[in-house]
């Protein structure tokens, strides 16, 4: 794809991007796809897939006590947990806001490990990483921050997250709506958004301005970015989703350049570019 090759224009030292098609086939590529990146908090759909698995299994229910507070396990996944952004300190009743919270994973992580009796890093592995073929991927540490991947790696992961084959649909989908409607809170890098709408580990893109996707985005889409320079979005409108890791901090530099790639990459899958 020609508009993956605005890249070339990025002040990275580093960078490798993906468009993958909702068949699972790609569309296009730039860069080293088999390059390790710090995925920093594109870290969380991986873990909030593989605590969707361990709903479907069994393991955990999705409204148990799982958080401070009474918060539940849909409390921390869609950031409503009251939990302060990096330390278990609750500031708000669960519901009531949405807050941004690392802490939230990371809580979110030890209920399922105390739940399975498996190290959350395992978890994630046996559960999405090696049914997906994701060799290169692994986690390190906090399930909020500390994944390592590539662009091949996390091409399998964005084409699950378009024909879903290890979780059922109706539970995909119900992750990628947003969930607790109307809650405002700060969108990091973005400042206070009214309304801030997320859905089970995933931002639902829906009105949000500014954003780290495009202006072209549909309010449907889905997905992270990290403060590592990394990026994944899903467009069920344009049946298509994009991946770009880099090794530079999330930045002035992305905010603008990442809207712009975004929208070349969807005008050109339309065919209008």
């Amino acid at each position: 794809m020609q508009s993956l090759r605005m890249i070339e224009n990025w002040p990275v030292p580093t960078a490798a991007a993906a468009v993958v098609r909702a068949d699972g086939s790609v569309a296009g590529s730039y860069g080293p796809l088999g390059h390790r990146f710090p995925l920093a908090s594109v870290t969380k759909p991986l873990a909030a897939y593989a605590a969707l698995l361990a709903i479907e299994e069994g393991a955990v229910e999705l409204d148990e006590p799982a958080g401070p507070e009474g918060s539940t396990v849909r409390h921390l996944l869609a950031h409503t947990s009251g939990l302060a952004f990096d330390e278990q300190r609750a500031m708000a009743a669960p519901g009531t806001r949405r807050i941004y919270s690392n802490a939230g994973f990371e809580a979110l992580g030890d209920h399922i490990s105390k739940a399975t009796d498996i190290p959350f890093p395992q978890y994630l592995h046996e559960a999405v990483l090696a049914p997906l073929g994701m060799t290169a991927t692994d986690l390190p540490g906090s399930p909020a921050k500390d994944g390592v991947s590539t662009v091949a790696d996390l091409i399998r992961f964005a084409a699950e997250l378009q024909a879903p084959r290890l979780l059922a649909p109706q539970t995909l989908a119900e992750a990628t709506r947003v969930v607790f409607p109307g809650l405002t809170g700060v969108l990091p890098g973005y400042g206070h958004q009214k309304p801030n709408d997320w859905g089970l580990g995933f931002e639902i893109r829906d009105g949000k301005s500014p954003h780290w996707t495009g202006g072209a985005s549909s309010p449907r889409t889905f997905g992270h970015f990290g403060q590592s320079g990394t990026f994944l979005w899903v467009d069920p409108d344009a049946s298509a989703a994009c991946i770009a890791l880099t090794d530079r901090a999330f930045g002035p530099w992305a905010i603008e350049a990442w809207p712009k790639l975004t929208d070349a990459v969807l005008a050109e899958l339309a065919g209008t570019a």
